[in-house]
């Protein structure tokens, strides 16, 4: 491979940050939340005795809660939209507005978005969006609607009919974790979205700027990457004169704060100001695909709709995205599960493609059966989707879908009941069926497994044959593209059912194959450029912290085995699941196996310290009476409030969140928290949680109540930190004089 595609190590990560010097310094510090306003009568109060504890009287007369950011029901917080164009002039950041903004920057990728290889876009719009997705810390909502074929989709847009459609930080997250960029919606439509359009289009430039403006600051704010603009009304000639030069401003601007940034045009307007859908790019809506990223058509194109946007279109094929509806509405080429048809012809012309609602899966067939119509979906179109690989350290998964019927910890159970929290879900394979070639019989599939899990919710279920003529098979989980460092660390955590003797292990591809060196011992054999890895059986001293486990049988079943790889000059290309038959055995091996987590990580990252946890504290406190008051002693409250504090987001993978002294009113924890186990409340993906409804004692006359939380941070490396290093806060508190 030549040395110009080769990443190096530094473009890696991309941190969104705008250009203030503000914004820069940020980046050197560790990331605080936006400034808190003191509500007026704020009876907190840092206790001076002693950093970190927290006292109020309590009070049940509580401010109400912004309707905007929480739930009115649960008092949760939620993902937003904003309605009319007074709200969206009107916003400005501050403390709530930290839940939504997404902690995944966008990750590297090859090949880079702004290849001309043809893109896959897929378009999100379900029942009306800001459904359970809309609970930034999760929900415990059973059979929830999940996406994990990320490695197909270059793009994905949150649509729906609010005028501001912003992304819900849970699927920024998600997308981001596996290189895929993500836009919001900006849409107006019928007689309101005309008066709209006329406020701040048929004026003067500084009318459509502001709009453009705030525009450009949410995506850098919240952290998610642009805009899809659709306007599905008609514009007098005022406004339609001014589209153009208000895309071209916003795609300007948007694309100097927000590096890799795009905006999209739907096909719906003219330039004469008409609402009639093309269906194509055509002379009528040329110029405002000349105006910004790329161009959305409509739904009901035929193939020669196709012939003839080839010469619209000329060297930017790949920024024309042919709109596919999945539900087939219309006259339509394909769609539902013959989604393949429409694909097949616009490959054919070297177009991208717009996917439009393939949640048609879960929303019209029976969802009993969600996991296998999802993969048969996209399994149809696999043929059309070309993949793009991983290109940064450290990487590593869990197989998480950000949903289960439990939580898992490192193998032990740490809450009971459903559970749904899309910025949870870990990086996902290359899902599908392999066959080996030839006559032989033997095959590997892989699946979902809500059944079982090592860490999370879920684990990769893989079944096979080992047939007799071979002696083993492999499945590439991962399309990599890493410049590796001297020494890398890789573990498997896996569990296979039944009594089979199979053997798993783990396999690499390397590129640059003239010059890559492979040195370490760990390597058992080299066949081209794809090695086999050994064991050890006894890590390195300076890794014990993180492989500890490395050989030894765990709970529940599971095993873990830890490489360690020195490699000069070489790019990882792949990553493979090998089974291999027991030796001595002739005949035909079946096999199932979960996959519990792999990790890929610089073995000397894993020596620098970690930061810690600082200022935990304790804000906007709620306390709520008991449904009814016991004669025999006080009766428990319920505590609601804010906790935030500062860490280096870019060094962790979440925060799981604990407590001492509460216990959570929907009660999910396995075990009842003991003095060396405090209780899991929930997953943070921002310096900021929520706690909801946690029960605790009643102060009683002349004595505190006192709750304490704790805060781990989960680091990218993926391992324990001892709770020592935790962040904490204490909150006492007093019953009213």
């Amino acid at each position: 491979m030549e040395a110009s595609t080769v990443l190096t190590r530094a473009a890696a990560r991309r941190l969104r940050q705008g250009p203030s010097a503000a914004e820069a310094k940020a980046q050197k510090e560790p990331d605080r939340p936006p400034r808190r306003r003191r509500r007026p009568g704020s009876r907190i109060k840092e206790d001076r005795e002693a950093a970190g504890v927290f006292r109020e009287v309590v009070s049940f007369t509580p401010d109400p809660l912004p309707v905007r950011y929480y739930d009115k029901d649960t008092t949760e917080p939620v993902s937003f939209y904003f309605s009319s164009l007074e709200e969206l002039l009107a916003w400005m950041p501050h403390m709530e507005d930290g839940f939504n903004v997404a902690l995944e920057p966008l990750g590297c990728r090859q090949p880079p978005l702004s290849s001309r290889r043809p893109r896959t876009l897929l378009c999100h719009d379900m029942m009306g969006g800001y459904l359970e997705d809309r609970f930034i810390q999760g929900s415990a909502v059973q059979n929830p609607y999940s996406f994990y074929h990320w490695q197909y989709i270059d793009i994905f847009v949150y649509f729906s009919h609010h005028m501001v459609t912003i992304p819900p930080v849970g699927w920024t997250n998600a997308a981001h974790r596996h290189g895929v960029c993500v836009l919001g919606t900006f849409i107006t439509e019928w007689d309101d979205g005309a008066r709209l359009c006329e406020a701040f289009l048929s004026g003067e430039e500084r009318s459509y700027q502001a709009v453009a403006d705030q525009l450009v600051q949410i995506a850098q704010f919240f952290h998610f990457d642009g805009w899809l603009i659709n306007i599905e009304n008609s514009l007098s000639l005022a406004a339609v004169r001014n589209m153009p030069p208000f895309l071209r401003y916003l795609t300007t601007q948007l694309h100097r704060q927000v590096p890799g940034g795009l905006v999209l045009w739907y096909d719906s307007v003219m330039q004469n100001g008409k609402l009639r859908w093309q269906d194509e790019l055509n002379e009528h809506n040329r110029v405002f695909f000349d105006s910004c990223d790329g161009f959305f058509t409509n739904y009901n194109w035929r193939e020669e709709h196709l012939e003839r946007m080839l010469g619209q279109a000329g060297e930017r094929l790949a920024d024309v995205y042919v709109g596919v509806d999945v539900f087939a509405r219309g006259n339509v080429v394909g769609g539902r599960f013959d989604t393949d048809k429409s694909l097949e012809l616009i490959r054919k012309h070297g177009f991208s493609a717009a996917l439009f609602a393939p949640g048609w899966v879960y929303e019209c067939l029976e969802k009993s059966d969600f996991f296998q119509n999802q993969d048969k979906f996209w399994s149809l179109l696999q043929r059309f989707l070309p993949t793009h690989s991983i290109c940064s350290l450290p990487f590593v998964t869990s197989f998480c879908l950000g949903m289960g019927t439990r939580r898992v910890c490192y193998g032990q159970e740490q809450a009971v009941g459903p559970w749904y929290h899309p910025s949870a879900q870990e990086t996902q394979p290359l899902f599908g069926e392999h066959t080996l070639p030839g006559a032989g019989r033997g095959w590997l599939k892989m699946h979902c497994c809500l059944a079982d899990a090592w860490h999370g919710g879920s684990s990769l279920l893989l079944r096979g044959v080992i047939p007799p003529e071979v002696g083993n098979v492999a499945v590439r989980l991962f399309s990599l593209q890493i410049p590796v460092p001297p020494r890398i660390f890789l573990s498997l955590v896996y569990k296979l059912e039944g009594s089979s003797d199979v053997s798993v292990a783990l396999e690499l591809t390397t590129g640059d194959a003239g010059t890559c060196h492979v040195g370490s011992i760990s390597v058992l054999s080299e066949a081209g450029s794809r090695q086999s890895l050994r064991p050890l059986q006894v890590p390195p001293a300076k890794l014990a912290r993180w492989a500890g486990r490395c050989g030894q049988p765990l709970s529940g079943g599971w095993i873990q085995r830890c490489y360690e790889v020195s490699l000069r000059r070489c790019l990882l290309r792949d990553l493979f699941v090998s089974f291999s038959r027991p030796p001595g055995s002739r005949e035909e091996e079946s096999f199932t196996c979960r996959l519990g987590e792999i990790q890929v990580v610089d073995a000397d990252s894993l020596l620098a310290p970690l930061p810690q946890v600082q200022d935990v504290a304790v804000s906007q406190v709620r306390w709520q009476r008991p449904p009814s008051e016991p004669q025999s002693r006080p009766a428990p409250l319920r505590l609601s409030c804010i906790l935030h504090w500062s860490y280096l987001l870019l060094q962790v993978r979440c925060f799981r969140v604990h407590c001492w002294g509460g216990t959570r009113s929907d009660s999910p924890s396995r075990e009842p928290p003991g003095p060396e186990k405090p209780m899991f409340l929930g997953l943070a993906f921002a310096n900021q949680y929520r706690v909801v409804d946690l029960v605790v004692e009643a102060a009683g006359p002349g004595r505190d109540g006192r709750v304490e939380f704790l805060v781990e941070p989960v680091p990218r490396e993926g391992f324990l930190v001892p709770q020592a290093e935790w962040g904490r806060a204490a909150l006492l508190y007093s019953a009213p004089a």
